[in-house]
């Protein structure tokens, strides 16, 4: 079963590279114009996302994924890294794994030339860490 926060990385990490989360069974179509903000999410992703959890994840669906976002909170499923491009996917515990990634139908993708799409970063959470390892070296 895929966590709340896979989940969540998930969603955000495909909607940087534009992909829609498909709602209500295709009556529309959600994407965040920008996902991070600093630190942190930003306030239209954290209001995609509690609409999301709010229906528990019922009815809608990663562009391109045939797991809905409730499936992947049900034991069935769980959240791994794509072989082709090292995308968050959601991947079958048992049984016959659908072959597509969300990244088939992107022409541009994987492009090692670009940023890749990534969560949130603490800044002085980075600096605190590679400031401890410095003195631990001494």
């Amino acid at each position: 079963m895929a966590s709340t926060t896979q989940v969540k990385t998930y969603l955000a990490h495909w909607f940087q590279l534009g992909k829609k989360l498909i709602w209500n069974n295709g009556k529309a179509e959600l994407l965040p114009e920008k996902v991070i903000q600093g630190d942190r999410f930003t306030p239209e992703f954290e209001a995609c996302w509690e609409k999301v959890i709010s229906i528990g994840g019922k009815d809608c669906y990663l562009e391109g994924s045939s797991a809905t976002i409730e499936d992947l909170f049900s034991s069935a499923w769980t959240i791994d890294q794509c072989a082709r491009c090292a995308m968050p996917v959601p991947v079958v515990e048992v049984g016959t794994q659908p072959l597509d990634c969300a990244c088939s139908d992107l022409d541009n993708w994987p492009n090692t030339e670009l940023p890749a799409p990534r969560s949130p970063v603490s800044s002085q959470a980075q600096l605190d860490n590679i400031s401890e390892r410095l003195k631990t070296k001494k």
